[in-house]
């Protein structure tokens, strides 16, 4: 791969022959692309693909695997500067940081924090991604323009509320459903940018609205993107105001269907997950995100079994679709697997589907990316399997779920453009935006007012080992000699914002 360079791989028409080729029916060897005007044009056999090319000089890529680019079904691009705020807390971390955030950013800090995570997508083999909608009070195409400036594929949705679900004001449904024609429109023939609705939660939106979205939606072959059933304190709020769960009452008011995208649907019944598979509702699970600050694991496996349309999130987490296909099967075989002695949990294959064609699927792309196949997106990636971890080889999909990493990937691909070369972008200056992300960050936590439950893991360690270490909840906490903002008056939770260490490093 020595000779390999960026250059071979920016020609308007490629002919790529890979070791292996990841197609819908699976790992093929002697396998060739066409990739010409964004998607792939031809997809076969090396001597026959060669032979129907002749104007075509074929790129050889020994040791490269050639797969369809992750596709991350639930993400929030704005929130990248709050990165590790989010660790040690309790559930409906959204209240007290990710809305405050979002709230804060302006035209350049909104910009900025999209891009960063956009770039973190693709160092992670990510080419699309659903956003599901900022509360950021700028024009959504500032993180329309920060995705199609980094170069990934985004879904981008709409917020939608119209009701006070304590983050924010009662509004005009009118006003808001003419703003979600207009992003409809607005997005329709976009290259990168492919508009969606969405509502942050169930209550934050009338049941008019709900309805109305929904029909939206499903007319312009879209989807709305809901937070559903993550969180037990939901529920209980949705089963005391409307004697119904979140999910039973999307149904009640008509938003049930395969225009819905539902983020985590974590606590389900049994007959809440029958109402996803008869309603075709897709849903996105986000293992990571329950692991961190969620209250219980999607059945994931029971969707596969069931036929429910699913797909793999980040929810911001980490932008690593490796790593997310390892924690979609680990928290299958620790929620679940174990109990009941299912040593397969579905297999390698389930996971490498659903983080791939299974999310393009669910997100309202299924037609159009996530496969390599004549006729669809050129979204791809090529990753190096000739290093130790992947050989010999002996079940691909299995192994890039449990033993692949970012750091194999050589190439990716979105519209059939190079985008990232070895980790970094080719054509624009990937380390530029890291450095004035760190920049702005630290101002963007600190105007917002964010606050926290949980200490940072120095305070927590020196309290554990201090004998009057111990703290009351909610202690305002900095470190250096930068004091902490304090909370908005009357807030219950005191401001836990310490000075960001350089490097990134505590």
């Amino acid at each position: 791969m020595t000779d390999l360079t960026p250059d071979r791989l920016r020609q308007d028409a490629l002919l790529l022959v890979p070791d292996v080729t990841l197609t819908p029916d699976g790992p093929l060897e002697l396998h060739a692309v066409v990739v010409r005007d964004g998607v792939f044009r031809a997809v076969g056999p090396v001597e026959r693909i060669v032979r129907t090319h002749p104007s075509l000089t074929p790129v050889r890529l020994p040791g490269q695997v050639l797969m369809p680019g992750f596709v991350d079904a639930h993400h929030h691009l704005t929130q990248s500067f709050g990165g590790a705020l989010a660790f040690g807390e309790p559930s409906e971390i959204f209240r007290r940081v990710w809305v405050p955030l979002e709230q804060a950013l302006d035209e350049e800090s909104a910009y900025v924090a999209a891009k960063l995570a956009a770039l973190e997508s693709l160092r992670g083999g990510f080419t699309t991604v659903a956003e599901a909608g900022t509360r950021a009070t700028v024009d959504v195409e500032v993180v329309a323009s920060a995705a199609r400036d980094a170069g990934i594929r985004c879904v981008l949705g709409l917020v939608c509320n119209d009701a006070s679900d304590g983050t924010g004001d009662d509004a005009d449904p009118r006003a808001v459903l003419a703003a979600a024609e207009r992003h409809l429109a607005r997005y329709g023939a976009d290259g990168l940018v492919h508009p969606s609705l969405a509502v942050s939660v169930p209550e934050a939106a009338t049941a008019r609205t709900l309805a109305a979205t929904a029909r939206l939606a499903a007319d312009a072959g879209t989807v709305v993107q809901i937070h559903v059933n993550e969180h037990l304190v939901a529920v209980e709020r949705s089963l005391v105001r409307h004697g119904l769960r979140p999910l039973e009452y999307l149904l009640h008011v008509g938003a049930l269907g395969p225009q819905l995208l539902a983020a985590h649907a974590t606590l389900l019944t049994p007959a809440e997950v029958s109402l996803l598979a008869d309603s075709g509702t897709a849903v996105s699970y986000n293992p990571v995100a329950s692991a961190w600050k969620g209250n219980a694991v999607a059945p994931a496996t029971t969707f596969a079994e069931r036929g429910i349309r699913f797909g793999l999130g980040t929810d911001g987490t980490r932008g690593d679709g490796f790593r997310l296909a390892d924690a979609a099967e680990f928290a299958q075989r620790l929620t679940y697997g174990l109990a009941s002695g299912d040593s397969s949990c579905g297999a390698g294959w389930t996971w490498w589907e659903r983080a791939t064609a299974g999310g393009a699927d669910a997100v309202g792309l299924g037609g159009r990316t996530g496969r390599v196949v004549p006729g669809a997106a050129a979204d791809f990636l090529l990753v190096d399997v000739g290093g130790p971890e992947m050989q010999p080889s002996w079940d691909l999909p299995w192994e890039l779920v449990r033993r692949g990493n970012r750091d194999q990937l050589t190439a990716v691909f979105v519209a059939g453009r190079l985008r990232l070369w070895h980790g970094w972008p080719p054509d624009w200056d990937g380390p530029a935006l890291v450095r004035r992300a760190a920049e702005l960050g630290p101002l963007v936590v600190r105007r917002a007012g964010v606050t926290r439950a949980h200490p940072t893991s120095a305070t927590a360690r020196q309290r554990a080992t201090t004998p009057d270490g111990a703290a009351s909840p909610h202690t305002t906490l900095a470190t250096g000699d930068t004091p902490a903002v304090p909370p908005p008056p009357g807030h219950p939770y005191g401001s836990v914002l310490p000075t960001p260490c350089p490097g990134g490093r505590r």
